[in-house]
């Protein structure tokens, strides 16, 4: 059996291919269900925690379930079974399975959903976001004292609670050693020494950093593991790197093309990466397939708000309101709209292999129950 991984080094995983501060302010990723510190040895992927989902990691065995789409988005007032979402989280908690998710984080970071959504459409010249994100994540440096026979339990404990990462890469502090010396007064309870004395101690000092959602863990962990009753800690906020890669980050995508290409054409390219065989279409009054295309907006799931800032030769999306995809094609345009999920479940397959790298110790397996609530039929 795999020896697995905390799930506060499984979150970090999660969250160095989706960082959380790129999601819509709206959103509600994150861990709904489980505890940090629990052992996850299995996970499933899938879009929708539904019922027939939860019971297949239960019968899976999995600790985990990564649910693309928020399980818990409106506020829950109580868990007695009455409804199906209740029962779903009664039933993750009872087997204690954690439950996560990533939404919009993941369609805005590099790699992620919308990225792959657009590399269907071809050879491509340029791929940006339609709505950027400039704001890096608040970042904190954290700094600690501890004496040396404690130093490892303190700075692991700060780790496991999510601070130390640097992309793919977890456990990142700097230590160095030094003369530590306080003076217990009266009415202290010192660990070393006693009150009246002034005390030397041998003591490492610990700087690591961590996003701004991690701090409040991060700080109660270390103040949990430190032998000290007044642990000196210094945070200090720190200001973001500048750096170009920030343009390559946010919602949508609007893609150039290499060359121009056919509304049939890009159907076709739809179909075979979606692996779809209906969609919808709409074009431009008095013009046929054979219409050319060399700009494609695309958005996973429903586009049509973040499409009102964006200038494009077609428009690719699950769905979108009907007066949104009139005014599209009104306008001059191609519409696509291939079903709100078939723009995202296709994907858990490239994101299970992203995350077997970044989180080794996971058995990874995407649902086989999981599927889309409608259905094309005759």
């Amino acid at each position: 059996m795999l020896g697995g991984m905390k799930l506060s080094d499984v979150l970090g995983a999660l969250r160095s291919l989706a960082p959380e501060h790129l999601a819509e302010p709206w959103d509600k990723v994150g861990l709904h269900v489980g505890d940090p510190s629990q052992r996850v040895r299995r996970a499933m992927l899938c879009v929708d925690l539904t019922e027939p989902v939860i019971d297949e990691a239960i019968a899976g065995k999995a600790d985990l379930v990564v649910a693309y789409h928020p399980p818990i988005f409106d506020p829950v007032t109580a868990l007695t079974g009455a409804t199906w979402k209740q029962r779903v989280l009664r039933k993750a908690v009872q087997k204690n399975i954690a439950v996560y998710s990533p939404h919009t984080a993941l369609d805005a970071a590099r790699g992620g959903m919308t990225d792959w959504l657009a590399q269907g459409l071809g050879k491509s010249k340029s791929v940006r976001p339609i709505r950027p994100r400039h704001d890096d994540p608040d970042l904190y440096k954290v700094i600690t004292f501890t004496p040396l026979p404690h130093a490892d339990t303190v700075r692991h404990a700060m780790t496991r609670a999510g601070a130390g990462w640097i992309g793919n890469y977890s456990d990142c502090t700097f230590n160095t050693v030094g003369l530590g010396t306080f003076h217990p007064r009266v009415g202290a309870n010192p660990t070393i020494g006693q009150p009246g004395k002034l005390e030397e101690v041998d003591e490492l000092r610990t700087e690591t950093f961590c996003q701004g959602l991690s701090l409040p863990e991060v700080l109660a962990a270390l103040r949990a593991a430190h032998p000290y009753e007044e642990p000196a800690i210094d945070v200090i906020k720190l200001e973001p790197m500048p750096t170009p890669e920030v343009e390559a980050i946010g919602a949508g995508r609007l893609v150039e093309l290499a060359k121009p290409i056919s509304a049939t054409v890009l159907l076709r390219r739809v179909a075979e990466h979606l692996g779809v065989d209906a969609m919808k279409l709409g074009l431009p009054p008095g013009t046929k397939k054979n219409h050319k295309v060399k700009t494609v907006a695309v958005c996973p799931g429903a586009g049509g708000s973040l499409f009102e800032g964006a200038q494009a030769d077609a428009y690719l999306t699950g769905e979108m309101q009907h007066h949104q995809a009139l005014d599209l094609t009104q306008r001059g345009a191609v519409v696509l709209l291939v079903g709100h999920t078939n723009t995202e479940r296709p994907y858990l397959s490239t994101y299970r292999a992203r995350l077997k790298k970044a989180a080794k110790g996971i058995d990874w397996k995407v649902s086989r129950t999981d599927r889309p609530p409608l259905a094309v039929v005759l």
